[in-house]
C-alpha cells in the first residue's frame, strides 16, 4: 500500500508565476495532486539502479536492432533508418533525457520496466521544478527528494560540446555555439516545457532562441535557419514518429541534414528505436526472465493476464488489459490502433487505501536522476494527475 503524505496545495497564481499553465485538468480537477508518495532511501536508490542498468539494456538492445536490420519489426517507418543510423554512429548525437515508466519500487517491491519515454516525454517541468516547490512552500527539506533532473539537464547541455563525462572543461568551448529551441504553437504545455530547456541551455552557457516550427527554414544543403540565422543545435519536441508519418518531406530535410553535418538534433533521432514500444520484445530476447523486464511479445501471451497496447502511443491511448483467456478487461480508445501491437505481461502497480493506482517516472540524463510519479486508474490516461514524493 502507498504511504501518503497530505500537504497545502501549491495555489494556481502560485503556479502560473513558474509558467505551470497547464494546472487544471478538463473536468476542473487539479491536475497536482495535495499528496506526496512517501519512500525510503533504499526506494529511492532501487529506482537510481534500475534506472541506469535499464538504459545500458537500451543501448544493448538498440545495437541489435541496427546490426540485425529490425526497424520495420519494431515500427520504425523506413524514411526515418537512414538518419537513425547515421545518428546511432556520431557520438556528436547525445541523447539529452528520457523517461522510465515503472510499476512497483514501494516498499522493497520489485521494479518492474513497463516503458521508456526517450524522444518527448512529458512531466519534465513538473518533476524538475513543481515538486520541488510542493517541498519548499510546505516548510519541508527541499533536499529530502531523489531529485536532480534540473542540474543533471544543466550538465548534460555542457556535455553535448565535451562528449565527457567532466564538464569542467565546458566554459572555454562553447563559445559560438547557437542553441535554437521549438515547439509547435497552441500547447502551453509543450512550449513551456521547451522553455524551460531553453533557460537551463542558457545558464549553462549557450547563445539561445526559441520559435515555433512553423517559422523554420530547412536546407538539406545549407542546415536549419530561423530569422535568416543558422542554427546548428536544435531541440524539437516533436516526436520522430509524428514527423515521419506526417511530415515525409521535413523527415527527408532532417536526414541530409544531418548527413552533411550541417545540424545536430535533439533528442536524436536514435531515440525512436528506444521510443517504440517494440523494443521490449528485442530486450526480452536479449534479457529473458531479467527481473526488471516483463515478458514481452508481438503475439498473445498464453494463458496469462497481459497488456497490448501501440508500439507507438501516448497516455493510454488504444491500452487494452486481457485477462487469461484473452477477454477485455479494461481498454481505452484513442488514435494509434493503426500501429502495430505489443503484448505485454500484466503486473499490478501500487495502490492507495482509495484504489487508485501509482506509477513511477524516473527521467534519465547520462544518469537516472529524478523521480515523480502518476497517479490514476489501472490504465494511466490524460486525466492522470502528477504525484510528487518525500525520502523518509
Amino acid at each position: 500500500m502507498i504511504s501518503l503524505k497530505k500537504i497545502e496545495p501549491l495555489t494556481t497564481d502560485y503556479l502560473e508565476s513558474l509558467g505551470f499553465v497547464w494546472h487544471t485538468d478538463s473536468d476542473e480537477s487539479p491536475y497536482i495532486s495535495d499528496e506526496l508518495v512517501v519512500i525510503s532511501e533504499a526506494d529511492a536508490e532501487a529506482y537510481y539502479e534500475a534506472a541506469n542498468t535499464l538504459y545500458d539494456m537500451f543501448v544493448e538492445a538498440g545495437e541489435y536492432v541496427i546490426e540485425n536490420n529490425l526497424f520495420h519489426e519494431i515500427g520504425i517507418p523506413f524514411n526515418l533508418v537512414e538518419i537513425i543510423k547515421e545518428s546511432w554512429e556520431n557520438d556528436v548525437h547525445w541523447h539529452l533525457y528520457g523517461r522510465f515508466d515503472l510499476a512497483g519500487g514501494i516498499d522493497g517491491k520489485p521494479i518492474k520496466l513497463i516503458e521508456f519515454n526517450a524522444d518527448t516525454p512529458t512531466a519534465l517541468f513538473e518533476t524538475a521544478i513543481i515538486q520541488w516547490a510542493m517541498l519548499k512552500q510546505n516548510g519541508l527539506e527541499e533536499a529530502q527528494q531523489f531529485n536532480a533532473l534540473y542540474e543533471a539537464l544543466l550538465e548534460n547541455f555542457k556535455r553535448l560540446v565535451t562528449l565527457e563525462e567532466d564538464v569542467t572543461t565546458f566554459e572555454a568551448r562553447y563559445e559560438g555555439w547557437e542553441f535554437l529551441f521549438t515547439s509547435i504553437r497552441g500547447n502551453a504545455e509543450e512550449e513551456n516545457t521547451v522553455r524551460l530547456l531553453q533557460h537551463i541551455a542558457t545558464e549553462a552557457g549557450y547563445t539561445t532562441q526559441f520559435a515555433y516550427i512553423d517559422e523554420i527554414e530547412f536546407s538539406a544543403e545549407e542546415g536549419i535557419f530561423y530569422n535568416d540565422k543558422q542554427y546548428e543545435l536544435w531541440f524539437k519536441l516533436i516526436p520522430w514518429e509524428d514527423i515521419a508519418l506526417e511530415e515525409s518531406d521535413l523527415a527527408m530535410l532532417l536526414t541530409n541534414i544531418i548527413k552533411n553535418q550541417k545540424a545536430i538534433i535533439f533528442n536524436p533521432a536514435y531515440t525512436l528505436l528506444f521510443q517504440s514500444k517494440g523494443i521490449l520484445k528485442i530486450l526480452w530476447d536479449l534479457y529473458p526472465n531479467h527481473p526488471l523486464l516483463l515478458e514481452s511479445s508481438f503475439e498473445p501471451l498464453q494463458g496469462q493476464k497481459q497488456v497490448s497496447k501501440p508500439l507507438f502511443g501516448r497516455e493510454g491511448g488504444n491500452v487494452t488489459i486481457l485477462d487469461e483467456k484473452g477477454q477485455k478487461v479494461e481498454e481505452i480508445g484513442g488514435e494509434y490502433g493503426k500501429h502495430k501491437m505489443l503484448y505485454q505481461a500484466y503486473t499490478e502497480l501500487p495502490t492507495d487505501s482509495h484504489g487508485s493506482s501509482y506509477q513511477a517516472g524516473v527521467f534519465y540524463a547520462y544518469e537516472a536522476c529524478g523521480l515523480g510519479f502518476r497517479k490514476g486508474g489501472k490504465i494511466l490516461d490524460n486525466m492522470s494527475k502528477f504525484v510528487g514524493h518525500i525520502v523518509r
